[in-house]
């Protein structure tokens, strides 16, 4: 019996931004803590490509705090580098939305950082929904994340 994977569209978002000063540390490596920005930078980015935004959740009676977060740090980031921000909505049937990044110094390609974000659905009260939106749903089923 031969199983046939389905394969499903990856939605993925590529940015970028150049490191700041205020980014650095004394030895003008990025600060650890600023990877989790990159990560926003990276969200918001996404949000406004694929139209689920902060804004767009929040316009249909949705809240999405993070309820979890890592990073794995492979590199450096020096003042001055452009960093690559690459970040992929990791489809689930939970009510959650997971998201997987992976930062590169544009200078060599080299992969700096590797990170995962989770967030769930609040109502407008701050209730969390335990089942996915309709919003969600049908905005799944637009980029052919679900069957219609």
């Amino acid at each position: 019996m031969v199983i046939k994977k389905i394969e499903r569209p990856h939605l993925v978002h590529t940015c970028e931004t150049t490191i700041r000063f205020s980014e650095v540390d004394s030895m003008r490596i990025v600060w650890h803590g600023n990877y989790l920005k990159f990560f926003e930078d990276g969200r918001e980015a996404f949000g406004k490509q694929y139209s689920i935004g902060y804004l767009d959740m929040f316009d249909n009676g949705l809240m999405t705090p993070i309820v979890e977060v890592s990073c794995s740090y492979k590199k450096q980031l020096n003042y001055g580098d452009t960093v690559i921000i690459e970040t992929e909505f990791i489809n689930c049937d939970a009510a959650k939305i997971v998201f997987h990044y992976n930062l590169y110094r544009k200078s060599d390609g080299e992969l700096v950082a590797t990170g995962k974000s989770v967030q769930v659905f609040l109502d407008r009260k701050g209730e969390l929904l335990l089942t996915v939106p309709d919003y969600i749903l049908d905005w799944k089923r637009k980029n052919g994340l679900l069957k219609v």
